[in-house]
């Protein structure tokens, strides 16, 4: 496997899909003391996430052939995407509300945006699109498989890590990540004007 390519889809995807954030939301969205309720939201959630960045990942890029659009065009508008998100995680403030009512959250909005929004499925394309050999190909799997499961113990023990982190803690994470996740979407605009001007 090729560990570098694990460690940099690994970084990218904990930036974009931000797992404590996406906690801290699932939380707000199911009641506290339904524990049967929230794993099943939670397996859900993850198994259909990890489904979409996958399949999207390795075959987006043949769709988009098809369409006409090259590889480093997605670049340049996943780039200009990636910086729109990024720019929301720093300005914009997130509202958290319980909830007692019992219902299905994990494909909307839990998988679709937060997990396997437009900014994480067009990095799952990039990153794809970046390995030439297979085991670079398996370590972005593993990648998302491990971003997955982290996301998934994170909002089984969301109670906790709200109560650990706070709402403070929470605003600085996110703003941080935001900044870099902002360098990596300049970083990917960078790669694909150079690619297209070659």
């Amino acid at each position: 496997m090729d560990i570098a390519a694990y460690l940099n889809a690994l970084i990218a995807l904990f930036v974009i899909i931000d797992p404590i954030g996406a906690a801290l939301i699932f939380h707000s969205l199911v009641p506290p003391d339904d524990m049967a309720h929230r794993f099943k939201m939670a397996l859900k959630a993850g198994v259909i996430s990890f489904a979409l960045l996958v399949l999207f990942g390795n075959f987006g890029e043949p769709l988009l052939h098809k369409l006409g659009i090259s590889i480093d065009a997605l670049r340049i508008s996943g780039g200009i995407l990636l910086f729109y998100t990024a720019f929301n995680m720093i300005t914009k403030d997130m509202e958290y509300t319980t909830t007692t009512e019992r219902k299905d959250i994990a494909v909307f909005p839990m998988s679709i945006p937060l997990m396997a929004g437009p900014g994480s499925l067009t990095l799952a394309i990039l990153l794809y699109s970046k390995g030439e050999a297979s085991a670079s190909n398996m370590a972005v799997t593993l990648a998302i498989l491990s971003i997955t499961v982290s996301t998934f113990l994170l909002m089984m023990l969301s109670r906790y890590v709200k109560r650990i982190i706070g709402r403070t803690g929470d605003d600085i994470l996110r703003r941080f990540l935001g900044v870099i996740l902002a360098a990596l979407a300049i970083q990917f605009v960078h790669d694909g004007v150079v690619n297209m001007s070659v």
